[in-house]
């Protein structure tokens, strides 16, 4: 068996308005876009990176912005709550951030942490959760300061018509259940970002529909080294894994699972840094080297991105 899967590489979900998109996701929730790249299957459409000052696995909440998308649902067979992590001492900064930019939210406890849910503009469920563990980690120059800044992924939540074939395949990925209540299961890792996965189970929700405000998948951090012996166990499992797929800052492969959510393994290297400076991250229009003959017409068919 490879090693452990030490929490999430990166969430990708698709929006509308990438321009909305950038301003929630720089100006409100204080991330760097890291990459300003394209979707690699659909060129005439932009894929945006948010993280963390330098792009660390675990930070990178990514987007395909469809000026026109059509709203999805989010519902069973897909990942239904992004889970950013933050400082314990900052819900009150974060609360009235929120209040200030009228964005609505609903502050909760689950499994004794402080948690505030609120959606992006696309109708994407986010959640804060705050952690006194939570790593210092890298925070980006931006509008939040640097003590109450997002640090990364604290988890995802997975909604599942019958959940175990997924708890089974996350405990080979080496996520343990730690805790339970009512129709919500808990699965963490060791990792320090992205280590909590948390099953919900309803047979009766609705089906989710992808589109605008829902999650296309979810990524998780593998070594190059391991990569190849991950796909085996995704095909022992019963599953149908892609060839390993070179996307430039990373190498992935792709799964569904049995409970309908698309899996990838994604790996730690290179990062984003292979193809831009540190300092000028996300400035530039970036295309893998493929691509690069193609760059006026892709251009010519991108929508207006003002940074």
């Amino acid at each position: 068996m490879p090693t452990d899967i030490p929490g999430i590489h990166h969430v990708t979900a698709i929006a509308g308005d990438p321009e909305r998109n950038f301003e929630f996701y720089t100006d409100t929730l204080g991330l760097r876009l890291v990459k300003k790249s394209v979707n690699q299957d659909d060129v005439h459409v932009y894929h945006l990176f948010y993280a963390d000052h330098g792009g660390s696995p675990g930070t990178s909440m990514t987007f395909f912005p469809y000026t026109n998308a059509r709203q999805g649902r989010v519902g069973t067979g897909q990942v239904t709550t992004t889970q950013f992590l933050i400082p314990e001492s900052s819900v009150d900064y974060w609360t009235d951030r929120l209040d200030d930019e009228d964005i609505g939210f609903v502050t909760s406890e689950r499994f004794g942490d402080t948690v505030i849910g609120f959606e992006d503009p696309d109708g994407l469920p986010l959640e804060l959760v705050a952690r006194a563990d939570a790593p210092t980690g890298d925070p980006p120059e931006g509008p939040v300061p640097e003590e109450h800044a997002i640090r990364g992924f604290f988890g995802v939540s997975l909604s599942l018509s019958t959940a175990q074939p997924t708890a089974n395949l996350l405990e080979t990925m080496g996520f343990r259940p730690t805790e339970e209540e009512q129709h919500r299961q808990r699965f963490e890792s060791d990792g320090e970002l992205g280590y909590v996965i948390d099953l919900l189970e309803d047979p009766q929700a609705p089906q989710g529909q992808p589109g605008g405000g829902t999650v296309h998948h979810v990524a998780f951090q593998v070594t190059e080294d391991e990569q190849e012996q991950w796909r085996d166990v995704l095909q022992q499992a019963g599953l149908r894994p892609t060839e390993i797929i070179d996307r430039t800052w990373f190498k992935s492969v792709y799964a569904r699972t049995q409970g309908g959510v698309l899996f990838e393994f994604a790996t730690e290297e290179p990062g984003y840094t292979v193809d831009e400076p540190l300092e000028s991250l996300g400035e530039e229009l970036v295309l893998p080297e493929w691509l690069e003959d193609r760059r006026d017409e892709i251009e010519d068919a991108l929508p207006e991105l003002s940074l």
